[in-house]
């Protein structure tokens, strides 16, 4: 397995340019680190000049990218507007040409509509076949360019399209691409899954990535809210090597804080060498108990 981090951690704002990456890079390397998360729309604004700047620069230090999509609305792949679909085929198709400039294979996310959603229309089995003939499109996209597309599964209060890992399992399926896969995530398990053991046994070969985090989404081992040890196994039982990528949140304040909903400071006022110490800590934690 790979380890990484979302690369909005340290920071209250989604925005992260070219000189930010920069450092991040270097700080995870030095803290441990595999993998740094990038976000897809930084990757689809970023000048490409710069994103081959940062693929050279990851390699230096042994880094991978994986890229990170929650999609606005207008490229919403479910949309009953078939323009805002055709519209969001073509953003992912440039997302991956260009994440192709950054030497990232990986894409994950709510790719399947948008995020975070507001719930204006929750016409299930409507969203699922037209999201489903636009990801047959998209998953050609990865299959040519040697991308895999991982689905994030979410709780019921940020989409309504795949809440468990059964409904995923489902979606892949009638989308019928080697290139779409699955991404499950702690977090979510905690609220819509019955049993998140059974859930990464049932993904089985299709789990295509992990994000991991507790259930308030503090870091792993912070307060043991889930059974680490025996995820582990879960994932030892899949024989699963694929990435592990923590998503944590600790901040109030900010674009991040206010999405994620975070009210209350979860890090106890920690400066920025402390969240450093959490972060290393919680890296070791996971090593030790997913090896």
């Amino acid at each position: 397995m790979k380890f990484g981090t979302l690369y909005s951690y340290w920071s209250k704002n989604w925005d992260c340019d070219y000189e930010n990456y920069a450092k991040l890079i270097e700080k995870l390397s030095t803290l441990g680190f595999d993998i740094l998360e990038v976000s897809a729309d930084h990757v689809y604004r970023m000048a490409r000049q710069d994103l081959k700047k940062l693929n050279e620069l990851g390699k230096q230090h042994n880094m991978i990218f994986t890229t990170n999509s929650g999609p606005a609305k207008e490229f919403d792949l479910a949309s009953t507007d078939a323009a805002v679909r055709k519209n969001g085929i073509q953003y992912f198709n440039d997302v991956m040409e260009r994440m192709i400039d950054l030497g990232s294979t990986s894409l994950a996310g709510a790719i399947y509509s948008y995020w975070p959603c507001d719930f204006s229309d929750t016409d299930k089995e409507g969203a699922w076949t037209r999201s489903i003939e636009s990801m047959k499109a998209v998953g050609k996209i990865a299959e040519k360019l040697g991308i895999t597309i991982s689905l994030e599964v979410l709780n019921r209060n940020e989409s309504f399209i795949l809440n468990t890992c059964e409904e995923a399992l489902a979606y892949c399926k009638r989308v019928g691409s080697p290139a779409v896969k699955i991404l499950l995530d702690t977090y979510h398990m905690n609220i819509e899954e019955d049993d998140s053991l059974a859930a990464i046994r049932a993904a089985g070969p299709l789990l295509g990535h992990l994000h991991v985090g507790e259930n308030n989404r503090k870091l792993p081992g912070m307060n043991n809210s889930i059974d680490w040890k025996a995820l582990g196994g879960a994932l030892r039982d899949i024989d699963y090597h694929g990435n592990v990528v923590m998503e944590p949140f600790l901040v109030t304040g900010g674009s991040v804080g206010n999405s994620i909903r975070v009210w209350r400071d979860l890090s106890s006022g920690a400066n920025e060498s402390t969240m450093d110490r959490y972060i290393s800590e919680s890296l070791r934690f996971l090593k030790a108990t997913f090896a």
